[in-house]
Parts: structure tokens; C-alpha cells; sequence
């Protein structure tokens, strides 16, 4: 069965986790379809906003636990290590928007920590519960959850394992919205497609400029985006912008 399904919407990328009989577990077949998907989008210049979603059940319960039967450690670091997947995933250059509802846990926590915006639906469950099976998270969790709650929060969720509630997640920072769960979807599209209506050189600079800006010191950062605004003033799209915003001005100014 097809692990990752595909829906085009006006310069938006719709993908949809598909193991419903597994709550959308995460296995080596559905990571390498979702990024083969995300490698695709990248390229394509139709594609503006990618929008990730799984169904009302389960955005993902996590890494699917019987891949991980007779897997040597060896392997795992080796040929079976699916690091450079997940690089894939968290070096999207375009806009990735994470549409949650149901289970959000481990992997899917994961998952959902390396997209941009996350929309969720109300009731939505998170948690990072491979404490109780004896590991920890593997995909980025304790790095991820340490910077988008600090080291105290994210070290009660990671050695408790406990469930938190989109609300939570919300008022924590993690969550940019909270939805009736028979509009999440929607309303993560609709926020797609306003994105996807501005030109795709600044909104791949912006994401850029905040997410490799986090991980220097200030003023490199600062640096770092004044390099990219430079960059996106000289394309033929500011300044068309520029001018079509003086024009509007000119001419409101005659009317009055």
C-alpha cells in the first residue's frame, strides 16, 4: 500500500501519512516515500507550501516498533540508519505545515517538531513516550523539545513520557493553533495557500533566515539575514513589489 499520498491545491502539496491500521506508524517504507515526496516538491516550482497531515485518529503513533525486530545497533548506525531521511525533512527549504489531530507521539512528535507551523486539531494528544519502552527519542525529540520549551520542561516530558494536550502545547509554544477537529485540515491549507501567494525567493529566504539564524550566535544571524534581504531585494520580484506599492501610493495621494 502506497505509505505517503499525494493531493496538488493551487501551488500547495498536500501528503498524507497512509497506515490507518497503524495509526500512521512511522517505517522505513513511509520515510522513504515522504522523502522522496519532499524531494520532489523542492525542485518543483509549482509546489509553494507543503502541507503534512495524517487523519483524524492519528497524525502518527510513532516509529513502527516491529521494524525494530533482530536490527542490530551496528545496523542501525550503518545501513539501516535513517538519519539522512530525517535531514531531509528538517532541511525542506519550503514551508512545511504540520495538520495534527488524534495521537501526535514519538515519531509522529517528531515529525511534527520538524515542520515549521503545526495546526491542530482540538483533542489532539502529544508525548515523547520512549521512556517507557527502555529508549529515548532518536528522530530529534530531546534537541527539539529542549529548544521550543527549554531544558526543564522538555526533561519532565522525555523522562515522564507523559501525554500532553494541544492546549498545552499551545500555551508552551509548540502548537500555533487550535481548531475544532473538523476544520484542522482546512484551515492548515487555507494558511498554505495565503503563504503560497508570495513570492517563493522571500518566503524561501524568510524560513531560511529563522531556522539557520537559530543555530548561530545573534549577530552572525543578524549578519546572515542581512545577506538574504540583500539577495531578495536585487530579484525581479521585490522590485516589480516595490514598485507596484509607490504606484498605489502615488496614486492614492493624487485622489486625496
Amino acid at each position: 500500500m502506497t505509505r505517503i499520498l499525494r493531493e496538488r491545491r493551487d501551488g500547495v502539496l498536500l501528503l498524507r501519512l497512509n497506515r490507518p491500521d497503524k495509526l500512521n506508524a512511522i517505517d522505513a517504507a513511509m520515510l522513504g516515500e515522504l522523502c522522496a515526496a519532499l524531494e520532489e516538491a523542492r525542485v518543483d516550482d509549482a509546489v509553494r507550501v507543503v502541507v503534512l497531515t495524517g487523519n483524524e485518529r492519528a497524525f502518527s503513533a510513532g516509529a513502527d516498533i516491529d521494524g525494530f525486530a533482530g536490527v542490530t545497533v551496528e545496523e542501525l548506525a550503518t545501513s539501516r540508519s535513517d538519519l539522512p531521511q530525517w535531514d531531509t525533512i528538517r532541511r525542506f527549504p519550503k514551508p512545511l505545515i504540520a495538520a495534527v489531530s488524534g495521537y501526535v507521539f514519538g515519531g509522529g512528535l517528531e515529525l511534527a517538531l520538524a515542520c515549521d507551523i503545526i495546526v491542530a486539531a482540538q483533542g489532539a494528544r502529544f508525548a515523547a513516550p520512549e521512556i517507557k519502552i527502555g529508549l529515548i527519542p532518536g528522530a530529534g525529540g530531546t534537541q527539539l523539545l529542549a529548544r521550543r520549551f527549554g531544558r526543564y520542561r522538555a526533561m519532565e516530558l522525555v523522562l515522564t513520557g507523559r501525554e500532553f494536550s494541544a492546549e498545552e502545547a499551545e500555551r508552551w509554544g509548540l502548537v500555533n493553533l487550535i481548531v475544532p477537529a473538523e476544520e484542522y485540515l482546512e484551515r492548515a491549507l487555507e494558511l498554505a495557500q495565503q503563504i503560497a501567494q508570495y513570492p517563493p525567493a522571500a518566503v524561501r529566504a524568510a524560513k531560511a533566515a529563522i531556522v539557520t539564524g537559530l543555530e548561530m550566535p545573534l549577530d552572525a544571524a543578524l549578519r546572515f539575514e542581512r545577506e538574504l534581504f540583500l539577495r531578495i531585494f536585487a530579484t525581479p520580484e521585490a522590485q516589480e513589489a516595490i514598485q507596484r506599492f509607490l504606484e498605489r501610493r502615488r496614486a492614492k495621494q493624487r485622489a486625496e
